[in-house]
């Protein structure tokens, strides 16, 4: 296996060399890529697309019988350019199945690659991502990660150890290798720069890639990155010991937007503007006790118990024998996210079936019997080097001239925010301090955005485009200009600013404007 990442990294090396110094070579027909020979790989598909003649494949993320979302779906590839269609599928080793995909536009090529990342478990190819790339002229990829499923289901890991790897690190990489080669002989040269951009599990996986693979990408967008993974499975299952082990201990969804409100009415204010987001919950000391029913429990208060459930939640997964943390809680101002599970009440399924079928290997296993001082070792010992991705060395990345936009929403209910907190502060450690981080590596901290997108706060801004101006032209995101829209307006527009700066309101003009704000650093902030 060594071997073959070995020989892998010599190839992308090779092409990365290829795409800085291109030399004259011929260009293929779309149709003659499948006859590509590629290490390991089997190309299965190479056609022109026609225009709008884009069809996607069955996803097994959409249930059959939701026609409005595959129909929107369909809607979102109507009008998409032509392009060169490659599938391919790559075995590395017995056992492994990798199916990628790379797009390529005929004509108007920006001479640069952008690869895509997935979702929870993965499981299928990221459509909408390469949709996305493609319209900006880019060559873009994507992989299943070695299995076909949904993404909240862990259950294609069991007795399969070499797909676990390959959605650990490796599909990834040999898709990137792939890749460029694709590209490359349908070109006649190599991507001059490549770009990676993934949220969530996307942005575990660039992580992934600038700490094992530095010379894949030239710069990387990691969005909310799972990167902590076999304690983020603990930190996501913790909800449900805290919520449903006792049925006292349950908060009801309806008294979540009361947990909120109380939330708000307590930090809201804390940034000098009332608007329904709490700028930086670590600000934030609202206890829910001040919400602790004086009679019979009622819809209006938290009884003692349900008081004690908020409580745990907040504070993140604990370890009952030596009282360290785990894993951080989720924050004030993400209540109205706490749900379990939609369906419940159980445990959300990407960790449910994390302990079923890839730690303890039996799909009969109980939630209830988690033991968080045992358990928590033996999954840092079995997985964590194959799952992990918190090494916060990046000096390789660094001096292959990479760049790192990190973005974590502050109300993310699913990936809690100070886990990118904490691995940024623990990269600047590692670097030599903030200033020798800051010029290949920002954190973006974004009030109101929850996983991903969504929620009050401005969860849209280009991050191919700050990639774009920080690798090409050499311009550092100082701040960045992001907007919240409903109904597909526009209604409001605010500076993110780069950590640990946040942004403040000049006291003047409209507080829905960018540009009656200022990003400063906390140290000249009133203290509360």
């Amino acid at each position: 296996m060594e071997k073959i990442i070995r020989s892998a990294v010599g190839l992308g090396t090779l092409l990365i060399v290829a795409a800085l110094n291109p030399a004259p070579a011929s260009a293929a027909s779309c149709s003659s890529l499948a006859t590509l020979t590629l290490a390991h790989t089997s190309i299965t598909v190479a056609e022109e697309v026609a225009a709008g003649e884009f069809k996607m494949p069955a996803d097994p993320v959409l249930p059959p019988g939701e026609a409005q979302a595959r129909q929107r779906f369909a809607e979102a590839f109507k009008d998409l350019p032509e392009f060169c269609r490659v599938t391919a599928t790559i075995r590395p080793v017995a056992d492994s199945e990798i199916k990628i995909e790379v797009w390529m536009p005929p004509s108007g090529w920006n001479g640069k690659f952008l690869a895509v990342g997935n979702g929870g478990w993965a499981g299928t190819i990221n459509y909408s991502g390469m949709n996305q790339s493609l319209r900006r002229g880019y060559a873009t990829a994507s992989t299943d990660t070695g299995h076909a499923g949904s993404g909240g289901d862990a259950s294609f890991a069991y007795g399969h150890p070499e797909k676990l790897i390959d959605l650990g690190y490796r599909s990834v990489h040999l898709m990137t290798v792939d890749a460029k080669a694709i590209i490359a002989a349908f070109y006649g040269n190599g991507p001059r720069l490549s770009y990676w951009n993934g949220c969530s599990t996307g942005g575990k996986q660039g992580l992934t890639e600038a700490q094992r693979y530095p010379d894949d990408y030239n710069a990387i967008a990691a969005g909310a990155p799972a990167n902590y993974w076999t304690h983020l499975m603990f930190g996501t299952i913790w909800p449900a010991f805290a919520d449903l082990q006792d049925p006292a201990s349950h908060i009801p969804a309806g008294k979540y937007p009361l947990i909120h409100k109380a939330a708000l009415d307590a930090c809201d204010q804390l940034d000098g503007v009332k608007d329904g987001i709490i700028d930086d919950p670590r600000r934030c000391h609202f206890d829910p006790k001040t919400l602790e029913c004086s009679g019979p429990d009622a819809s209006t208060c938290l009884t003692a118990p349900q008081v004690e459930a908020a409580r745990k939640i907040y504070a993140g997964a604990t370890n009952p024998r030596t009282g360290k943390q785990v894993f951080p809680g989720l924050t004030p101002g993400s209540e109205l996210g706490w749900g379990v599970e939609a369906g419940g009440p159980k445990p959300m399924s990407i960790p449910l079936t994390f302990f079923q079928f890839v730690l303890f290997k039996n799909p009969d296993w109980k939630w209830q019997t988690l033991d968080f001082n045992r358990d928590v070792a033996l999954a840092d010992q079995q997985v964590a080097l194959i799952l992990n991705a918190v090494d916060p060395d990046l000096r390789a990345f660094k001096a292959h001239g990479g760049k790192l936009l990190l973005y974590h929403g502050w109300i993310d209910n699913l990936i809690t925010p100070l886990n990118t907190v904490n691995y940024y502060e623990s990269m600047v450690r590692a670097m030599g301090g903030p200033e020798m981080t800051r010029d290949f590596a920002r954190l973006f901290m974004i009030p109101g955005m929850g996983h991903c997108q969504g929620g009050p706060g401005t969860d849209i801004f280009d991050k191919v485009g700050v990639l774009e101006q920080w690798a090409e032209k050499g311009v550092a995101p100082a701040q960045i200009t992001a907007s919240h829209q409903a109904n597909g307006v526009t209604d409001m527009t605010r500076p993110l600013c780069p950590y640990p700066q946040v942004a403040r309101w000049k006291n003047s003009g409209s507080t829905t404007d960018a540009a009656n704000f200022v990003c400063l650093d906390p140290a000249a902030l009133p203290s509360k």
